[in-house]
C-alpha cells in the first residue's frame, strides 16, 4: 500500500486531497515538524530535503508535491486534460508556476508575517513576500475569470494544486483579501465543498499534533535561527 508523509500544511493537503478524489488505498504517516521528525534518519532516507510530502508506492519514492501529483495523475490516469500537446503543455507551466512562485511566496509571506522573531526589522521582507504572493494570485485570477478550471473545463491537478494554497489566503495576505480574487476565490469555493477535500482536510485531526511553536518547535523548523552561513 503507497505511503503518505504528511502534515497538515498546505503541500500535503493538496497530496491528500488528490488520494481521496481519486480513492486510491494509501497508509497516512504523520510528520511532526514542530518535533523535528522530518530531520529524523528513517525520513530523511526518503527525503533528503527534510519536508513532507512524500510518498513511497512500492519500490517508487517521490517527493515534492507537485511531483508527486504529476507521479500519481499519469500512473492513475485520474485529473489530466484530454490528451493534445497545447493542454499538456498548459498543464506543465501552471503546475511549475504555482511550484516555482505561489507556493514559495505564499510560505514566505507566512513566515514573515506570522513567526519572524521581530516584524518591525522584517517589514521589507514582509512587503517583499506578500507583494509577490499577491501578483501571483492575481495571475491565477485573471486567468479564472475566462475559465472555469486552471486548464480548460477540465477539474485537473493544476487545480488542486492551486487549492492547497489559496484556501489559505486570508493567512498569507490578510483577512480581507479575498475581495480582490473573485475567480479565484469561486474555485477555492467549490474544490472546498467537494466530500474529498473534506476528507483531506480533516485527515491532520486523526492524529495528534505539537502546537506549541516553543524553542524547541523553532529549532526545528526555522533551523537558520542557530545556523548562520559564512
Amino acid at each position: 500500500m503507497l505511503k503518505f508523509y504528511y502534515s497538515g500544511a498546505p503541500n500535503p493537503t493538496k497530496i491528500a486531497l488528490f488520494l481521496e478524489e481519486a480513492g486510491l488505498p494509501y497508509e497516512p504517516v504523520p510528520v511532526d515538524t514542530r518535533k523535528g521528525e522530518q530531520h529524523k534518519p528513517e525520513f530523511l532516507a526518503v527525503n533528503p530535503n527534510a519536508k513532507v510530502p512524500a510518498i513511497v508506492d512500492g519500490d517508487v519514492t517521490v517527493f515534492d508535491s507537485n511531483a508527486i501529483l504529476l507521479y500519481l495523475a499519469e500512473k492513475t490516469g485520474k485529473f489530466l486534460p484530454p490528451k493534445s500537446d497545447k493542454l499538456r503543455a498548459e498543464l506543465l507551466s501552471w503546475l511549475m508556476f504555482v511550484g516555482t512562485g505561489v507556493g514559495p511566496y505564499s510560505g514566505q509571506s507566512v513566515h514573515f508575517r506570522h513567526y519572524a522573531p521581530d516584524k518591525e526589522k522584517n517589514e521589507y521582507a514582509v512587503n517583499r513576500y506578500a507583494f509577490e504572493a499577491q501578483r501571483h494570485y492575481g495571475i491565477l485570477d485573471a486567468r479564472l475569470a475566462k475559465q472555469k478550471y486552471m486548464v480548460g473545463d477540465t477539474y485537473t491537478i493544476v487545480d488542486m494544486d492551486v487549492w492547497g494554497w489559496a484556501r489559505l489566503i486570508p493567512t498569507v495576505l490578510g483577512e480581507p483579501s479575498w475581495a480582490k480574487f473573485p475567480n479565484l476565490k469561486r474555485l477555492v469555493d467549490e474544490i472546498s465543498a467537494r466530500p474529498a477535500a473534506q476528507r483531506a482536510v480533516a485527515l491532520k485531526d486523526k492524529h495528534t499534533w505539537k502546537t506549541d511553536m516553543d524553542d524547541e518547535a523553532r529549532k526545528f523548523m526555522f533551523r537558520h535561527l542557530g545556523e548562520k552561513v559564512t
